[in-house]
């Protein structure tokens, strides 16, 4: 009896345990960089506009400006399998004249220090920090990005 005690126990233990690791969100965007603001925003993308249409294929990205959304504009970005928000700042960078992102294509590079971020997934070789990301979520042709 005690021996079925533990191993009830035992299970019990482990549930506990695993429903405390899959409660973790694991859409929570990590925006903890000291050279960059946290603003609260929200905005949409139709992608009917002729504006956002670049949006409708793959590898191809948008940076808005308007809205009062992130530190430098907000880059949007097609990755084929879902789309991708970064700020458009240089997250290794304080906020300067030159911190200011261009994007080309699939990259985006900052002019302070010529780094190279992918946009599939913030990173830049031997960088501290990657790009700032905010949260998407697609409802039918519309894109919403939220920090």
């Amino acid at each position: 009896m005690d021996f079925i005690k533990k191993i009830f126990k035992s299970i019990i233990l482990i549930a506990v345990v695993s429903i405390g690791f899959s409660g973790c969100n694991k859409d929570k965007v990590n925006n903890n960089n000291p050279y960059l603001a946290n603003y609260n925003f929200s905005f949409q993308i139709n992608l009917n506009l002729p504006l956002y249409s670049n949006l409708q294929f793959a590898g191809n990205s948008v940076k808005v400006d308007e809205f009062g959304a992130g530190n430098r504009g907000v880059i949007v970005f097609n990755s084929g399998s879902g789309f991708y928000a970064f700020d458009g700042a240089c997250p290794n960078q304080a906020l300067s004249s030159c911190s200011t992102l261009i994007v080309s294509g699939s990259t985006a590079t900052c002019p302070c220090d010529d780094a190279i971020y992918s946009l599939f997934n913030g990173q830049a070789p031997g960088k501290e920090y990657p790009l700032k990301q905010y949260r998407t979520e697609v409802n039918g042709s519309t894109i919403i990005v939220s920090n």
